[in-house]
């Protein structure tokens, strides 16, 4: 059986205390501790947090700190002068002269007089081929000629005796016109002998080879002791004019138009030789020729151009990059190639101002030839431009400028980028 609590009234309810006697000093101790802590950590925090004055300081170090700092950078001051307007094209050179020397007479070769590689005079005796067959035909051509000059001498007598006694009417006229006759006939029998003899003092000459042409001889095609024909197809050596010597290049056809102009003013326009690195400068040359048309698979245009060669630079079929001169621009203001930019907007260079600051100024570029470029307005002669240390410039930012001779700072030579933002 279970006894039931009996219910309280109100009253008797709220009259209660909430704690006993001994529960009452513990909670009071808990909230004694749990206030310590509290104020321990906001003294903690006010003691670790800096002051705003010293924020202040230390930010107006750091930044004057930067301010003082200035990108080194190395510049070349933007001066006036010429520069060349060049036509580029690839080349051969060619030689104006080249001949394989052939025998004209058949006959055994017996001496060779010439070296390898070689440079030869017109006139230089090349070889020699047994003259001695040719000096027996010239032997008997003589004599045959002799002989007909004796019987043409005894012509002509015969006819001054009928001559005379023709007109004594001595003998008949008829038989003074038959020995005119003989007498003719006899002296075309003598200049027939005279060709002879001509035929065999001329393969007599033939036998003796020598240079046509002013020239390097290549490598020998044939070795004494053979039978030399003057039918032969590869012939006996070959000789090729280097001084002076010819380069074949090509340009655009809507280059043409404007090396004509030149031409026709009278002007002779300078053509330089490079190698094929474009490197280095071989020899220095004119325009010679232009060609008469175009070609259509490439639209190019054929050019010849003469080189004195004096140091044997060129040789023939040799590949080399050709530069002709047509235009020469004339006291304009010319800048390192290194210091132009370009961004999507314009294009433009670091100008250092007076107070060691750079300053973005758009320029216009009429030409670029190499490391050079011709600006038509935006830099004036004698400003300073940066040519190293570019990657890290603003407008207004402070530069130092590197001493002549110390090591630039090392950099990107050129940007293509967006302009920098203005501070």
């Amino acid at each position: 059986m279970t006894l039931e609590q009996p219910e309280l009234p109100p009253s008797e309810i709220e009259s209660r205390p909430l704690l006993t006697a001994g529960e009452e000093p513990k909670a009071r101790h808990r909230g004694w501790l749990w206030a310590a802590i509290i104020a321990a950590v906001l003294v903690a925090f006010l003691l670790l947090r800096p002051s705003g004055r010293g924020n202040e300081k230390a930010a107006a170090a750091q930044g004057g700190k930067s301010a003082s700092r200035a990108i080194p950078v190395a510049v070349v001051p933007a001066r006036a002068g010429d520069l060349g307007v060049y036509v580029n094209g690839l080349g051969t050179v060619t030689a104006l002269n080249t001949v394989t020397v052939h025998s004209r007479v058949d006959g055994q070769l017996i001496d060779v007089a010439f070296r390898e590689g070689q440079i030869v005079h017109a006139g230089d005796v090349l070889a020699q081929i047994d003259p001695r067959p040719f000096q027996v035909q010239l032997t008997q051509a003589e004599g045959q000629k002799a002989k007909d000059e004796a019987a043409l001498e005894n012509a002509r007598l015969d006819l001054k005796r009928y001559e005379v006694l023709a007109a004594q009417d001595a003998v008949p006229r008829q038989q003074r016109d038959t020995q005119l006759a003989a007498v003719h006939q006899d002296e075309a029998t003598v200049q027939s002998d005279q060709g002879q003899v001509d035929s065999a003092k001329l393969n007599l000459t033939y036998s003796r080879i020598t240079a046509p042409i002013t020239g390097r001889v290549g490598l020998r095609l044939v070795d004494p002791g053979n039978i030399v024909h003057a039918s032969d197809a590869n012939g006996l050596l070959v000789i090729t004019q280097l001084q002076p010597i010819a380069v074949i290049f090509t340009i655009p056809a809507d280059q043409v138009p404007v090396v004509l102009a030149k031409t026709r003013a009278g002007n002779r326009l300078e053509v330089d030789a490079y190698d094929r690195d474009m490197k280095t400068r071989l020899a220095v040359g004119t325009l010679g020729a232009v060609d008469n048309q175009v070609d259509t698979a490439t639209g190019t245009v054929r050019l010849k151009a003469e080189f004195p060669n004096q140091d044997d630079a060129l040789f023939a079929n040799q590949f080399v990059n050709a530069r002709l001169l047509v235009n020469t621009l004339r006291k304009t203001i010319l800048v390192p190639a290194v210091a132009i930019q370009r961004s999507p907007q314009t294009t433009f260079v670091w100008v250092v101002k007076p107070d060691s600051t750079v300053e973005m100024r758009p320029v216009e570029i009429v030409w670029s030839e190499g490391d050079e470029t011709a600006l038509g307005k935006g830099v004036a002669e004698g400003e300073p431009l940066v040519v190293d240390g570019l990657d890290k410039l603003q407008p207004g930012t402070k530069v130092a400028i590197a001493q002549p001779g110390a090591r630039p700072p090392a950099s990107s030579a050129r940007q293509e980028h967006a302009p920098p933002k203005k501070p």
